[in-house]
């Protein structure tokens, strides 16, 4: 069984382009989330903070299909480090099963997200002692991709809905989970997906 790797690219520094937007757009939720400016937009809208949301996602997967820059400095990431990202949601579903048993979210919601991001996050990480072969980080990134689906799906169902207790969602930590490590997650799925089809990316 073969091993992926990624056209590498001569230009080093592309390679700190993902990690210093990344940095960036953390600590503007961050920022935005202690500020009250995200409580602020639930308060008067909250499909607005759902709207935010789609623009996280939305954004990095525009930015890799029209800025060559950003798809090179993808290929120099790796799809392993890629993939191995989604390790973040194993903690991420541990806030969703703590906040749903203290009942501050809705219970389909925190355990379809708690449940998939732990599994997602689970099977990501076999990629510390496993190889990075192409089925493999396909498997991953359907399983993930899917779980993403259903996830912001029902979350985005009760926010319509107008169930106060998705506001929990523009505190930190939680906000971190919608405004980041969604738009992380849905991007590089999709990303990574698409790289696999790529004749660049050699099995």
């Amino acid at each position: 069984m073969s091993t992926v790797h990624v056209t590498r690219r001569s230009d080093s520094g592309s390679i700190w382009l993902l990690p210093t937007t990344a940095l960036a757009w953390l600590t503007a939720v961050v920022w935005a989330s202690l500020s009250g400016a995200l409580g602020g937009l639930a308060n008067a809208f909250m499909p607005a903070y759902a709207a935010l949301v789609a623009v996280g996602i939305a954004t990095p997967v525009l930015a890799y299909f029209s800025v060559p820059a950003v798809r090179h400095a993808t290929d120099r990431f790796g799809l392993r480090w890629l993939t191995l990202m989604h390790v973040w949601r194993i903690p991420a579903a541990l806030l969703f099963f703590w906040y749903g048993a203290l009942g501050e979210l809705p219970t389909l919601f925190w355990v379809l997200a708690g449940v998939g991001d732990l599994l997602a996050g689970c099977f990501a990480a076999t990629l510390w002692w496993r190889p990075a072969t192409r089925e493999r980080l396909r498997r991953i990134h359907i399983f993930g991709f899917a779980d993403f689906v259903v996830a912001v799906g029902t979350g985005l169902a009760f926010t319509l809905l107008g169930d106060p207790r998705m506001a929990l969602l523009t505190t930190l930590p939680m906000a971190l989970i919608p405004l980041f490590g969604v738009g992380l997650s849905g991007a590089s799925h999709i990303v990574a997906l698409h790289a696999l089809t790529r004749t660049e990316v050699r099995a």
